[in-house]
């Protein structure tokens, strides 16, 4: 009842079917209501990870392994899969991607920087991936690309050297933070705090000369729409609602819309008509995003406080 005195519902593992030498991670999930873990298994002779559900935390489905999104099964470790603290219906993980037999540092390299002998830790590397999903086998890599790489220091490039701690902490107004272990198995071992703008993971990004990206068709609820952005004092964005059909609705042009300008996490779009967008509340609409030397992170409708 107070989260410092507790006890113990069984002896028994609540779950077996996996291999445990790595991070499990268990959670409520608001989204599904219930509980979910998860964590690694074998396939095809790599790491890989299984999920699975529980209403109580001691009665657990039968695992599923998550999907492959149409790309190539790699060694994943540490999943640190867990809800997005600014959208909990979306989970990230930040997996160790491990690749065995992919050297970089040299003998002579691995004896002055004192790399362990164990597990012939010089023949092998690491990175961190960003991952997604939105609950039951959905798992996104959408970019194969390091989130994080091992950067220039070499015990960073030998075997498990890098490892991300689960959660991501929202740090100020405009921070998040995520911690990631670095020189494994060294004496130097250490935890490094990285720093990122909220909803700043990935971008829509135009150059100079502009660019345009369109959404597939959706329907909101809320009366504006707020965008996360930054742009360079010479550029902008321009933001236009069309219906299904591509067509720009009334009001909500492009021409209707003054440029954005500045570095927001959360800027209301207007237009002439000013931003209140309640009349297209629950209609299937498309968003038509105009980009010159700037950034989109992240779109959200929601209620004018």
């Amino acid at each position: 009842p107070d989260g410092l005195h507790w006890t113990e519902l069984q002896k028994e593992p609540v779950i077996t079917k996996g291999a445990f030498d790595s991070q499990n991670n268990a959670f409520w999930s608001e989204s599904e209501k219930q509980y979910v873990c998860y964590y690694r298994v074998f396939i095809d002779k790599k790491r890989w990870i299984a999920r699975t559900t529980s209403k109580d935390f001691i009665h657990w489905t039968d695992s599923v392994n998550l999907e492959l999104d149409g790309k190539p099964r790699e060694h994943l470790y540490t999943n640190q899969i867990h809800p997005y603290p600014r959208a909990p219906h979306i989970y990230l993980g930040l997996p160790t991607r491990y690749f065995p037999g992919r050297r970089v540092v040299t003998d002579e390299e691995a004896e002055r920087i004192g790399t362990p002998k164990k597990w012939n830790y010089v023949n092998d590397c690491t990175d961190i991936l960003l991952t997604t999903s939105r609950g039951g086998t959905d798992f996104k890599r959408t970019h194969l690309e390091a989130f994080i790489r091992p950067g220039t220091d070499l015990r960073n490039w030998t075997s498990r050297a890098n490892y991300a701690a689960r959660g991501m902490v929202q740090t100020g107004p405009e921070e998040m933070s995520i911690y990631i272990k670095h020189n494994s198995g060294y004496p130097t071992c250490h935890m490094k705090r990285y720093t990122i703008r909220p909803d700043g993971f990935v971008s829509v990004n135009a150059g100079y000369a502009g660019g345009e990206m369109i959404t597939k068709p959706l329907t909101f609820k809320g009366d504006r729409l707020t965008i996360n952005f930054s742009s360079s004092a010479g550029g902008g964005l321009r933001v236009e609602l069309q219906d299904v059909d591509g067509k720009a609705i009334k009001g909500y042009t492009l021409a209707d819309c003054p440029e954005i300008i500045g570095d927001k996490i959360e800027r209301a779009v207007s237009w002439k008509g000013g931003a209140d967008v309640s009349a297209l509340a629950g209609k299937p609409i498309r968003i038509r995003f105009a980009i010159k030397d700037a950034d989109l992170y992240s779109v959200k409708f929601e209620s004018a406080k």
